[in-house]
């Protein structure tokens, strides 16, 4: 019986991996009706919920295991992040009301758990965006950001870079996301940075960042953020369609973006270019690729008035 709820939890695990979430909740409903104590299945439950959005059923999951294993710092980080997606999916009056809770389950997750990463995560993106009225505090959310450059230097770096970015002081902000780069280098920092040069509206620096990304890690996907990036922006277009163009001849499913979203941005392209056969030929191909995407059909409308 154990070998086969083993068995059961991972395939579950790779639904979820997948992506499929609906056939992941049906078949885990079914396994905690069968295994009513098997807490791990319990938690993968609240997890199909969670990535479908359906914050109460993912509450009531996780509200179970902290009630049946107090002392367990992620089941209380779960329940706390679950809780705090409610609270972004309701009115703001009814967000007050779940707030403390929130904050009560990273606190406990925390003093649980020394090491616990996320944890410290939420908590530093939690005391920023509370109202000071309710406990958000600068001063709380660097105390967990220095927890975690104890923990991890990147993490640290780049929490302290979202506190300054948040707090609209954008020279520290960048200063911090550098040194999470310098120090870590993962996609994840690039992309952060990337993200913080957009917000900036500072394309420019967006590309070149994007570009150092791409000799570091040589991914494809990453010619498509730079024709993204030029495309939106309508800066460094010859650069953004060679991009895409490289990104579409060597394409595969790992990229993540379907190819009909690099012919939308390369319909972007020549629109600005003022070439409407061209940007004509990308919008089609986009549409036929994927046709209920609204977003294409308002591109084409755009293209046919040029």
């Amino acid at each position: 019986m154990v070998v086969f709820s083993q068995s059961d939890l991972k395939k579950a695990e790779q639904l979820i991996f997948d992506k499929h979430f609906a056939k992941a909740e049906l078949f885990m409903q079914n396994f905690v009706d069968e295994h009513p104590d098997n807490l791990k299945g319990i938690e993968l439950l609240g997890d199909t919920y969670g990535h479908q959005k359906k914050w109460d059923k993912a509450i009531e999951q996780y509200k179970l295991l902290v009630k049946r294993q107090p002392n367990t710092a992620n089941y209380h980080y779960k329940y706390g992040g679950a809780l705090g997606m409610k609270a972004l999916s309701v009115s703001k009056i009814k967000a007050l009301g779940i707030i403390g809770d929130v904050k009560n389950a990273f606190l406990k997750a925390a003093e649980l758990d020394s090491n616990h990463i996320d944890t410290r995560w939420a908590l530093v993106e939690l005391y920023m965006q509370l109202p000071g009225i309710i406990g958000g505090s600068k001063k709380k959310s660097f105390k967990y950001a220095n927890e975690l450059e104890q923990l991890s230097k990147v993490d640290g770096y780049l929490a302290k870079g979202y506190i300054y970015e948040y707090d609209d002081e954008p020279k520290l902000a960048e200063k911090f996301y550098k040194l999470g780069i310098e120090e870590g280098g993962s996609l994840t920092c690039f992309e952060k940075l990337t993200a913080f040069y957009q917000t900036q509206n500072q394309p420019e620096k967006a590309i070149a960042n994007i570009e150092n990304a791409h000799q570091k890690h040589k991914r494809n996907a990453l010619h498509y953020q730079i024709g993204k990036v030029a495309a939106e922006y309508n800066v460094e277009l010859q650069k953004g369609e060679q991009c895409l163009h490289i990104y579409l001849k060597n394409y595969s499913a790992a990229d993540g973006v379907p190819k009909a979203w690099a012919n939308y941005r390369l319909a972007q392209i020549y629109k600005h270019r003022g070439n409407k056969t061209e940007a004509l030929k990308h919008i089609d191909l986009a549409i036929t690729e994927l046709p209920k995407i609204k977003t294409f059909a308002s591109e084409k409308d755009k293209i046919l008035k040029l």
